[in-house]
Order: C-alpha cells, then sequence, then structure tokens
C-alpha cells in the first residue's frame, strides 16, 4: 500500500510517517511536494503521486494569527481538503482528515460527541468544520478524526512553551477554567496506524461504520493550567534546572486573545473504543515519554 501522509515536518505529521512504515511504502510530503494553500494544483500532484490511502493531518494553526488571515486558513484547511477528496472519491482512494475540538462553542461540561451540534468560535475553528464539510460532501470513503490539545517534545506547542517559560520565569500564570485532554502526536499516531492496518475496501467499511467521524484524544481531563504545572513538575523531577516556582492559575477572562477558544473541550472516545478497538492511555502516561524526551535537550 502506497501511504501519502502530508504535513510531515509538523508534529502529527512527522510521528506518523514513523510508525506507518510497516504497513507500505510511505510518501511523506511536504509543502514542495503537496502545497494546500494551493488548492487548485493538488489533483495534478496527487496524480503524480498515485497513493492508495492519503493521511491529511496537515492544516493552517495559528490561531490567533488567522483571525487576520481568514483567506488563508480558509485555503488550507477547507479548500484544500476538499480538493484531496474529490480527487480521492473519484479513485476511491480513502481518505483520513484531522480537525479539531474547536469546531465546538465549548459550552457545557459533557465531553462532545461525534453528533453534537457544532459552533465554532473562532476562524480556525470555521475554517476546520468547513474542512469536514467539504470532505464530507466529496462523497468517498473517508474519516474524519478530531483531536485536542496536540503537543509534541518537537515543534511549536503549548508543552514546548511551558518549558522554555519555566526556565526563564519565576512565576507562569496559566488560564485554569478551559478543559480537555492534552494529546500527544505519538498517541494520535500509535492509534492511527491501528485504525489503518487494512486494504481498501475494510477501510472503506470501517469509514462507513463510523460515519466518516470520530473523536480522539487522550482519556482523562485537565485544564491547561494542569497541564502546565504536570510539565513543570515532570521536568523538574527529571533534573531539569527551572526558574518557575509557581504555576498560578488565571482566568480566561485575564488572558485575552484575538481568537475565543472553547472552555469545553472533553471529547467523548465511545465510538473509538467501540468502533475501532482503540482505547487511549490517559494524559498522564502521554506525557512522560514526551518529557523524557524534552529533558534531554537540557542536560
Amino acid at each position: 500500500m502506497r501511504i501519502l501522509v502530508t504535513g510531515v515536518t509538523g508534529q502529527v505529521g512527522g510521528a506518523l510517517v514513523e510508525r506507518l512504515r510497516s504497513l507500505g511504502s510511505i510518501v511523506a510530503a511536504d509543502r514542495a511536494m503537496l502545497d494546500l494553500a494551493r488548492p487548485d494544483e493538488i489533483p495534478s500532484a496527487l496524480d503524480r503521486i498515485e497513493p492508495d490511502l492519503i493521511i491529511n493531518p496537515a492544516a493552517y494553526t495559528a490561531v490567533d494569527r488567522a483571525e487576520d488571515e481568514a483567506d488563508l486558513a480558509f485555503r488550507v484547511n477547507a479548500e484544500a481538503p476538499g480538493a484531496i477528496a474529490r480527487w480521492a472519491a473519484g479513485r476511491g482512494v480513502p481518505l483520513v482528515q484531522f480537525s479539531t475540538d474547536y469546531v465546538f462553542d465549548g459550552a457545557g461540561f459533557r465531553p462532545w460527541r461525534e453528533g453534537d451540534p457544532t459552533g465554532p468560535l473562532c476562524v480556525y475553528g470555521a475554517s476546520k468544520l468547513a474542512g469536514e464539510e467539504a470532505v464530507r460532501a466529496s462523497g468517498g470513503a473517508h474519516l474524519v478524526i478530531r483531536t485536542s490539545w496536540v503537543y509534541a517534545a518537537k515543534g511549536a506547542n503549548f508543552l514546548r512553551t511551558i518549558a522554555r517559560l519555566a526556565r526563564e520565569r519565576a512565576e507562569l500564570r496559566i488560564v485554569a477554567d478551559q478543559f480537555g485532554a492534552p494529546t500527544s502526536a505519538a498517541l494520535i499516531a500509535d492509534a492511527v496506524s491501528r485504525m489503518v492496518a487494512a486494504n481498501r475496501a475494510a477501510l472503506a467499511e470501517r469509514f462507513a461504520a463510523a460515519s466518516g467521524l470520530v473523536h480522539m484524544a487522550a482519556s482523562g481531563e485537565t485544564s491547561w493550567h494542569g497541564f502546565a504545572a504536570a510539565i513543570v513538575d515532570g521536568l523538574r523531577a527529571r533534573g531539569t534546572a527551572l526558574a518557575a516556582t509557581r504555576v498560578t492559575p488565571i482566568a480566561t477572562a485575564d488572558y485575552p486573545t484575538k481568537a475565543r477558544r472553547p472552555a469545553n473541550s472533553r471529547l467523548d472516545l465511545t465510538r473509538l473504543r467501540e468502533l475501532f478497538g482503540v482505547t487511549t492511555p490517559r494524559w498522564e502516561a502521554a506525557l512522560e515519554p514526551e518529557l523524557d524526551r524534552l529533558a534531554k535537550e537540557f542536560v
């Protein structure tokens, strides 16, 4: 099987390339090979690649900047997935498309189920929802995976930001009234590699059984403050020299951002478990190996 993975310089794309090698021939597509900011060029690029399976974690993820770059965000997050999905549908190629908890408005406290009404609060969330809709409209075999709070020991993400700030500042002030499950790129790649270990026909059946949509995250929940505190404690336990002595909880209102974030990013994982047989580890357990990797940088 020839598997195309996009966004390979990113967290999830890079992790997927490593995990999927045992399943077939991997085409690791960077922007030079497949530029999602140029949707019109995607069909010809896919004609050259001729994949048997497409996995698309590439996205425009600058949440605040998207408020000023809506056209670019929609090109990358909505128009490009639509172009990929239409090409794939026309050739019977299954597509795995990634999405986000930001498609929801963050109301309430119950974990979001796949069939719950959406209501994005920001341009980024709206662009990702438009991408979901474009993939669904293609009519091809597809699976949209919504995930949340993605991080890794490499790249630009919350884990690395907190590690840097904890080495520079005595106090970290972190939002404590937004809740979700920090989800490592490695966790996502492990789960996806198990889910796509089948031929085209079997994948199409699996995706259809899930109505083309599934939620994927680590088990358990915490706040951004709880995540930050776990990072600081974990690095200190590994001998990393830190300046931070306090991780102070604050309200969202005390940390204004250009884009609104959902307060409730909890995702219901029932469909993932019952239809795909995937049970994810708790977020604390998934964090440990990433802290191990990160701490080695500071020795």
